[in-house]
């Protein structure tokens, strides 16, 4: 298990740096990370070591002796930015309409796939007083499958528009992935076949990086500052926090007679 479960590591680590590098490139907080204030989100200093500081977080969890700590970190600084800046942006904004939450629930997400990534680590000898959050990291990105999930039937009509031109049937794709994101995140919520649910999740998040995120941050690469190639980072980023978590709730399921004699081998 071991061996898939760092390959996701570092490829969520990567996407994570990425949307770093992105920032440092447009000298602009991407709406995901800090929408609002609009002063701050365009302050180069203040994106300049934001990224840095993101980046380097994201650097520790490839390092398998500080990969723990520098996950649940991750995990707290998206929810900082969550609370202190989504939100309050949110409410001051369009509080009631829920497409515009979408930042807020990938940021929530975000966090979720970070505290999924530090379950799979060994704790080691450092602990940040922070542990207890690790098992709540599926529910955040189950939550936010829901969500979206729901939205494919509430926004349809603009879903099916995201649908590659190749494919027919554009209404029945939209409708049909809202009703599987909406089933992985029940599955994972309610522990219903979690590991299933976890693995055809990361499968279908995966096929969209490919299908879909990544042509079309190939044919507008800067547009809205790069917002493409970080939608098809976030999508990465999910992707592999599924996976993971499909690998943890495997673990989890093994009789314990059956974890004793691994152990002895």
């Amino acid at each position: 298990m071991q061996n898939p479960v760092k390959i996701w590591r570092v490829l969520f680590a990567f996407a994570i740096i990425a949307i770093a590098v992105q920032q440092i490139i447009f000298s602009v907080f991407m709406p995901v990370i800090v929408p609002w204030p609009a002063d701050l989100a365009a302050s180069k200093p203040a994106v300049y070591i934001g990224s840095l500081v993101l980046a380097t977080i994201a650097a520790f969890i490839i390092i398998d002796g500080k990969a723990h700590p520098a996950a649940i970190y991750l995990g707290l600084l998206f929810l900082l930015l969550l609370i202190i800046f989504h939100i309050p942006n949110q409410f001051l904004t369009t509080p009631n309409f829920l497409g515009s939450w979408a930042n807020s629930l990938k940021i929530f997400a975000l966090a979720g796939c970070s505290l999924i990534v530090a379950s799979v680590l060994p704790q080691g000898g450092y602990t940040t007083g922070f542990e207890g959050m690790i098992p709540a990291g599926k529910y955040f990105l189950a939550t936010t499958m829901v969500v979206f999930g729901a939205e494919h039937f509430i926004y349809a009509d603009f879903v099916k528009n995201l649908v590659p031109r190749g494919l027919p049937g554009h209404l029945f794709w939209t409708y049909l992935t809202g009703i599987a994101l909406v089933a992985a995140g029940l599955g994972i919520i309610l522990n219903i076949k979690r590991r299933l649910a976890a693995q055809l999740l990361g499968i279908m998040l995966l096929i969209w990086f490919v299908m879909l995120h990544l042509p079309r941050a190939m044919a507008s690469p800067r547009n809205l500052n790069g917002n493409e190639i970080v939608s098809a980072f976030e999508a990465l980023a999910f992707s592999c926090g599924a996976f993971i978590l499909a690998a943890v709730s495997k673990r989890n399921n093994i009789p314990v007679t059956s974890k004793v004699k691994a152990r002895r081998k």
